[in-house]
């Protein structure tokens, strides 16, 4: 097995020890590809003191063989949850965790059908993701460098932007970049929002041309390694007005602030306030509408969240973003947003595009 897949059943069976759970079922495949390697789409693991299961289908019998560590990989062709309620008799077992955000409520009722009487099922919440919160010294690595290929594909494809060229366009080829400078794909679908569309948090590329004096957002992130990176940056096409200058200034700052604030100790809650303090400070704390962030890693929203009231301390090793967005609706917005990796001696910017070059002429 190896160490770093050793490090984290570990891990894992001193939290369900300390939480007097015999065993715990995992049925969330990224929580599985995080505790054994394997990356298949469709799996279930079963987790005890001295021992761990894999269950897959017959797709994926080699693969779990060659990937998936310190379990042992049983090929199931009637049914995941069927094996797992038959091994569930067969030992005995009293009491059982399970992911409860990640097993729907068919899938669960059928599992203690199965299973029979006598089990106590007990859902745990957010165990494995807490691990993940902290990344080791080589998933950090695998972040840099999706963060870093973000940030080149955004510096190239800005040479190229310009009114008449659509937004569904700019989209496709950053995509495309990613891929070719050796991502494994985007982490999430390319946001692309220009004019009033920069108002929506969210927006989706569309066939919408961008057109002289209007505000972009670029929102996106390479994924490498099978782990993400996540960054905004903000453009205007033409000479920007007082308003807009001042705009753009107001959030860059509230970023900042935000971003140098990530010290391990600090609240998740208190980093999110000092994103809505500066924001106020300058008269647009209401047009500020979502969190200041969420942990990145081997999925884009992970714990832990830099929100209103967070009490959850950073800690070295916590990988989240800091982006404060202000959003004016039927005018646009501005959002700026990089991924930080919570270090030792205080916060680093592992998305390194530039923030000033910010007009397009």
């Amino acid at each position: 097995m190896s160490s770093a897949h050793a490090k984290r059943q570990n891990a894992l069976r001193a939290m369900l020890e300390e939480r007097r759970l015999p065993v715990l079922l995992v049925t969330s495949l990224t929580n599985i590809a995080y505790l054994t390697g394997f990356r298949g789409t469709a799996g279930a693991a079963l987790f005890k003191s001295r021992e761990g299961i894999l269950w897959v289908d017959p797709r994926y019998t080699l693969q779990a063989q060659e990937e998936a560590r310190g379990v042992d990989v049983i090929e199931e062709r009637k049914g995941l949850l069927k094996a797992v309620a038959a091994w569930l008799k067969t030992h005995k077992v009293r009491q059982l965790g399970y992911e409860e955000t990640h097993l729907n409520c068919a899938d669960f009722s059928r599992l203690r059908q199965d299973a029979g009487r006598g089990i106590e099922f007990c859902p745990v919440t957010g165990l494995v993701e807490m691990l993940r919160a902290v990344k080791d010294p080589n998933e950090v690595a695998q972040i840099r460098g999706a963060g870093r290929i973000t940030a080149e594909v955004f510096e190239k494809v800005l040479k190229i932007v310009k009114p008449g060229v659509s937004e569904r366009d700019l989209g496709a080829e950053i995509e495309y970049l990613m891929r070719k400078k050796g991502a494994e794909g985007a982490a999430f679908e390319t946001i692309v929002a220009s004019g009033a569309r920069a108002a929506l948090p969210h927006a989706r590329p569309s066939p919408k041309l961008l057109r002289e004096n209007e505000l972009v957002i670029f929102d996106l992130g390479a994924i490498l390694g099978n782990y993400a990176a996540d960054m905004t940056r903000t453009v205007y096409l033409g000479q920007p007005s007082r308003r807009v200058r001042g705009l753009f200034s107001a959030v860059v700052e509230a970023q900042e602030k935000a971003a140098k604030s990530a010290f391990p100790g600090v609240r998740a809650g208190d980093v999110d306030a000092v994103a809505r303090r500066t924001l106020a400070g300058h008269g647009f704390a209401r047009f500020f509408t979502h969190s200041t962030g969420h942990g990145v890693g081997m999925e884009t929203h992970e714990m832990p969240r830099l929100a209103r009231g967070e009490k959850v301390r950073l800690q070295a090793g916590h990988v989240v973003t800091v982006e404060p967005g202000v959003y004016l609706e039927g005018w646009g917005g501005v959002r700026i947003e990089d991924t930080i990796l919570v270090g030792p001696a205080g916060p680093e910017v592992l998305t390194p595009a530039a923030k000033d070059r910010w007009i397009v002429e």
